[in-house]
């Protein structure tokens, strides 16, 4: 790949609906297989070799209200020299390096690509050049719904449950937790 994609990170929101399913902490920070959820995600963006930018919420904190649109638009303001954008949220702690890197080849053809896990979307989802003006406009909580409607889009199939699986409630934690440690049996029993 010549011209990489920037992964914006989404790790801005409130996770209100994490907090309303019992949990006493910021999911993100919520440990799994003993590591903050995030870090899960940022391992896998590292791992990918992608450029990528994490938006805060220290960085939307002068918004009233801010949802995943205002977050988009501040990761794409923030890296105006990115050549696309994955945007992923921080919640997919089971996203693999590989779906990055495939989202991001696809990119390359096509000016929007959505992973798709047996039939359902999942992210991140890739923005080319071309969507640069409309997701810089994005607002409220509606994501890139919008850019994705008024676009041609690639639907890309990956084998990676991760693009599917976020960690909303405090049961998704746990379910996220056993797949790991399935995998770790996979492997032999290493982590």
């Amino acid at each position: 790949m010549t011209a990489l994609p920037t992964v914006i990170v989404l790790a801005a929101g409130k996770g209100e609906r994490f907090k309303a399913s019992g949990a006493t902490q910021d999911k993100l920070q919520s440990l799994l297989c003993g590591q903050p959820v995030r870090e899960h995600v940022l391992a896998a963006v590292r791992a990918s070799g992608l450029p990528w930018h994490v938006v805060a919420r220290t960085h939307t904190a002068d918004l009233t209200n801010p949802g995943m649109g205002d977050s988009i638009a501040c990761g794409v303001a923030a890296t105006p020299d990115a050549h696309g954008w994955l945007i992923l949220p921080a919640d997919l702690p089971l996203i693999q390096a590989g779906t990055l890197l495939a989202v991001a080849k696809a990119l390359q053809a096509h000016e929007v690509v959505v992973p798709r896990y047996q039939g359902q979307q999942g992210h991140p989802v890739g923005f080319g050049l071309s969507c640069c003006a409309a997701l810089l406009q994005l607002t409220g909580d509606f994501g890139a719904r919008a850019v994705v409607a008024h676009h041609t889009v690639f639907r890309l199939d990956v084998d990676d449950e991760g693009c599917v699986m976020d960690v909303d409630t405090v049961d998704a934690l746990a379910l996220a937790e056993l797949r790991i440690q399935d995998r770790g049996i996979q492997k032999g029993g290493a982590n």
